[in-house]
């Protein structure tokens, strides 16, 4: 069952792909009715990537666990009529349209204000309300990009892709703060109000400590830096048979449980190496590919030194720990889904479980709402 906290809301969710519908799930796993409202042709991530035998894709079912279903087309006088009907009634709205697109529906800012004006107004953008940006496209790649989340990661002569998309994530998660907060908020000044979030402005959000940096003309070059490849004592290393491991024994004390339990009381003092530790990191290279990922496992599982093997994909719903938290849900069958679900636990119960999206109409929400 979802969680009480937000028990009795409603929110409209108007967003089509990733960010949008994400951040309106985690309020649903909040325990708000969540009610999605797509156009006739249903949202585009149902057919985007390769379907189950439904037609419809997994990513899709995933993301909108938890949530009623509706379609409206709101080209059309009928179709505004009957979301300004839902709207009315609602708390709060979540919508991904670039900025502009709602004012063309006759939905802007003042006519949601005299519909409902203890509405609480998500507008999740790639680029914000204003700026010479406000109406361009963009997906997570540009946003991570121009939000400071690509130049200082990847390999020495190049960024790399992160994925999942982390922009989109982690703006639905802000928005779903923001909206937890904003409907706070409401019941103590009574009114509604509008909130203005960017897929990268939260992004930028995180650069603090690089862009201090980058001005002070101290950053280091890409997979340099103590937290992206330049220390020995933090990095991915490839085993013998082709897998990987992690390390990160940043303070000395993991450190030196590390060098003690490989042998090489040596390399104790040069974690202090000055960056990039090249020389350093080619010696645990070479280490790390003597042993296989079970023989460093055994190794080094019971010394308290921050090692963790790299699981593979496929294989991480059935890591010990992550079953025996319980976040991890698998759907069996010929199109098995595995759905994760919101890691939080209250008071010692589960996480949060979604149950599957449902179809329905107008008529039957408003009837559920009186």
């Amino acid at each position: 069952m979802p969680l009480p906290f937000l028990t009795g809301l409603r929110v409209i969710d108007l967003g089509q792909y990733l960010p949008g519908p994400h951040a309106a799930q985690l309020l649903g796993d909040l325990g708000a009715t969540v009610v999605k409202v797509e156009p006739p042709a249903g949202d585009p991530l149902r057919r985007l990537g390769p379907t189950d035998s439904d037609g419809t894709t997994a990513a899709y079912k995933l993301l909108n666990a938890g949530k009623t279903v509706i379609r409206l087309d709101l080209k059309s006088a009928d179709g505004r009529k009957a979301l300004e009907g839902l709207l009315e009634k609602a708390d709060a709205l979540i919508e991904s349209y670039r900025p502009g697109v709602m004012d063309k529906l006759g939905l802007g800012r003042e006519r949601l204000r005299r519909l409902n004006p203890r509405l609480v107004h998500a507008s999740l953008s790639g680029w914000g309300y204003d700026g010479p940006y406000a109406t361009r496209a963009g997906h997570d790649l540009n946003y991570m990009a121009v939000g400071g989340g690509l130049d200082a990661s990847g390999l020495p002569d190049r960024p790399v892709i992160s994925y999942l998309p982390v922009a989109d994530f982690a703006s639905a998660q802000q928005t779903a703060l923001a909206v937890a907060g904003a409907l706070f908020g409401r019941e103590r000044s009574g009114h509604g109000c509008f909130l203005d979030l960017s897929i990268m402005e939260t992004v930028l959000g995180w650069q603090g400590l690089n862009l201090t940096a980058a001005a002070r003309g101290t950053m280091p070059k890409r997979a340099e830096a103590l937290l992206s490849g330049g220390a020995a004592c933090y990095r991915i290393y490839r085993t013998a048979d082709g897998r990987f491991a992690t390390l990160s024994a940043l303070e000395p004390k993991f450190w030196h449980g590390f060098c003690e339990a490989v042998r090489r009381p040596d390399w104790i003092a040069r974690q202090d190496d000055p960056l990039p530790q090249a020389a350093l990191t080619a010696e645990l290279e070479a280490l790390f590919a003597t042993r296989t990922l079970a023989e460093w496992k055994a190794l080094l599982d019971p010394v308290d030194c921050c090692f963790e093997a790299l699981p593979e994909l496929a294989e991480i719903h059935a890591h010990p720990h992550v079953a025996a938290r319980g976040q991890v849900r698998v759907t069996d069958g010929p199109e098995p889904l595995v759905e994760t679900l919101m890691g939080l636990r209250v008071d010692g119960a589960p996480p949060p479980e979604r149950a599957p999206l449902r179809e329905s109409d107008v008529a039957a929400v408003l009837a559920g709402w009186k």
